[in-house]
């Protein structure tokens, strides 16, 4: 498979296929068999409607301020390091993610939790690899950029 426009050739497809895995599984646990979900019952609902709708939030405004990578026929001709990619390299990724989080912990699904690792480790595959070539298209202002900013957690 050929890269597209900086991005791994599976991202797409793979990001595709773990959402739809993701999502039978964790509504099948959560919702019909519960067979992970024990721990639901020593968190309170509200604390856990909370922290989805913290991460929610979150997710949304990643995707809002960074989106436009994507959406641009051309991807930009520089290091961008503005809006959330000023805290993170991967805002649209760890967007995914928190969303996946959020759900996990509103119904305490462990398998689903497992499955976010997995999926985690995919997110951070791909994501190395487009770190590799934007370190190779930018140089030393990709390197820069990754010497302040964090691959998934914010450097303040």
């Amino acid at each position: 498979m050929k890269e597209k426009n900086g991005e791994h050739p599976w991202g797409d497809a793979g990001q595709l296929v773990l959402a739809g895995l993701f999502m039978v599984v964790w509504v099948v646990d959560s919702f019909f068999i519960h067979a992970t979900t024990f721990l639901a019952s020593y968190i309170p609902w509200p604390i856990r409607l909370i922290i989805l709708t913290a991460a929610l939030i979150t997710a949304l405004l990643l995707l809002r301020s960074a989106h436009f990578v994507v959406r641009q026929e051309q991807r930009p001709a520089q290091v961008i390091t503005s809006g959330a990619f000023r805290y993170v390299r991967h805002p649209l990724y760890l967007a995914s993610l928190l969303s996946y989080a959020g759900l996990i912990i509103s119904t305490a699904s462990l398998v689903s939790l497992a499955l976010l690792i997995g999926i985690f480790i995919f997110h951070d595959f791909i994501g190395s690899y487009e770190e590799s070539i934007m370190e190779a298209k930018f140089g030393d202002a990709y390197r820069s950029y990754q010497a302040k900013t964090g691959k998934w957690i914010p450097r303040f």
